[in-house]
């Protein structure tokens, strides 16, 4: 991406359904001046439609899912980083519900579904945030499901919740006009650009490097692996159906579907891929238990 295209939303408006449109659009919804295909999904009275039927299905059922994963979870008394995977999966949760909103197209007005996005955004910021703690978790530099960890990450959680949540909400409101958005800079918005697009992206990438090193050098064990890069190349095909081929689902269906909801579909899968291979690294008869490798740091 050429860099005089930092910033711009226009383009992705355009092909794919993002909550972060919502904020950006004049209408508080997916439609806006960056035209595009136009999901219609089922019609309703009053002239009114429920689109994204099916990623709105899929969020209950990630919802679902999730919470049996917290069960699961809660069975493994003996696991490292228990309590962190839980509060992992309670924010995926959250983040399933306000998808329900933000990308599954109710007929809300638009200051509540710009509230519900300004959640969302806050979420997903949050979310990858203790995602990539539940990694450096697994070093044991502090003891894990103590008052000390569980603080320190739900406050720094908490603290990126606020202030991205203020910066979406403040878009959509235009509280201040720092970030009014400009239909004819195409929706230039560094902010929201970097915390949307970028830094969650950084934080994934972190947590998968620091879990890959985990597994090779110190457990010294290549079949979580499998399970490592399977939740990768899962969470990848969902942003590929998101951003690339979303555009050719809408206009082959007639604005029925569009690729948000293989992205939800594909990225609850990469979450239980996350939860199998933190399972499968914290069984209670792992060699680390009683052989630490050298070299640990």
């Amino acid at each position: 991406m050429g860099s005089t295209n930092f910033g711009n939303f226009d383009a992705f408006c355009r092909d794919s359904t993002l909550p972060v449109c919502n904020v950006l659009s004049e209408n508080h919804n997916q439609t806006g001046g960056w035209g595009g295909c136009e999901l219609r999904g089922i019609p309703l009275s009053g002239g009114r439609y429920l689109g994204n039927l099916g990623s709105i299905l899929l969020c209950g059922v990630a919802i679902a899912v999730s919470l049996l994963l917290l069960l699961r979870s809660e069975k493994k008394k003996a696991a490292v980083g228990r309590r962190e995977m839980q509060l992992f999966l309670i924010g995926y949760i959250i983040i399933e519900i306000c998808e329900i909103f933000t990308v599954g197209d109710f007929p809300l007005s638009g200051g509540v579904r710009v509230a519900f996005t300004g959640i969302h955004i806050g979420m997903i910021i949050a979310t990858t945030w203790v995602l990539l703690l539940n990694a450096v978790v697994g070093y044991q530099i502090l003891d894990d499901g103590t008052p000390l960890s569980m603080g320190l990450m739900v406050l720094s959680g908490a603290v990126l919740f606020i202030g991205t949540g203020y910066i979406t909400l403040d878009t959509g409101y235009h509280w201040t006009n720092e970030f009014i958005p400009d239909p004819s800079n195409h929706y230039r918005n560094i902010a929201l650009y970097v915390l949307y697009q970028l830094v969650p992206l950084i934080f994934l990438v972190a947590f998968f490097v620091l879990e890959a090193v985990l597994v090779l050098r110190i457990l010294g064990e290549v079949r979580p692996m499998i399970y490592l890069a399977g939740a990768a190349v899962l969470f990848a095909i969902g942003q590929i159906f998101n951003y690339v081929i979303s555009p050719y689902i809408c206009n082959g269906t007639a604005g029925k579907i569009d690729g948000a909801l293989f992205e939800t579909l594909f990225t609850l899968l990469s979450v239980v891929m996350i939860w199998v291979f933190w399972s499968s690294i914290t069984e209670d008869d792992w060699p680390i238990a009683s052989q630490p490798v050298s070299g640990y740091p």
